[in-house]
């Protein structure tokens, strides 16, 4: 499967506001991000997770040993655009240390175990990132 093929018809799909073809639009956001090479604007289609009014992308590039490009050019410039729902909006990316780095990998686990065998894969830690509305 021609990944960024499918990834333009989601996105495509996703800002139409319809169905997303095999998804769930509501479990969906776009993540725009600032190509640490190119300087070109980088949108991703990806799963979510919400607590409370904040969200969370997880790095997990489907257990890769490698973080996902996003993840990379994010690290680079943490300025993104998040577009969730019907809104769109600036964000800053904070990847998550510590406490409350383990406190919300716990909760993303409980609600989505297939993260627990996407880290039991590799040896890196699987990033998670708070997107903070500007």
């Amino acid at each position: 499967m021609d990944m960024a093929a499918r990834n333009r018809q989601v996105i495509e799909e996703f800002r139409a506001g319809g169905d997303v073809e095999g998804m769930h639009r509501e479990a969906l956001l776009l993540l725009t991000t600032t190509g640490r090479v190119s300087g070109a604007p980088r949108t991703t289609p990806m799963m979510f997770h919400r607590s409370g009014d904040r969200l969370y992308v997880i790095a997990s590039n489907a257990g890769s040993v490698d973080d996902p490009q996003w993840y990379r050019n994010l690290v680079a410039d943490p300025a993104v655009t998040v577009e969730v729902g019907d809104e769109r909006y600036a964000a800053t990316a904070v990847p998550l240390d510590g406490d409350e780095y383990a406190r919300t990998w716990a909760e993303i686990t409980a609600a989505y175990p297939f993260f627990t065998e996407h880290q039991a894969s590799v040896s890196r830690r699987i990033p998670v990132v708070s997107l903070v509305r500007d």
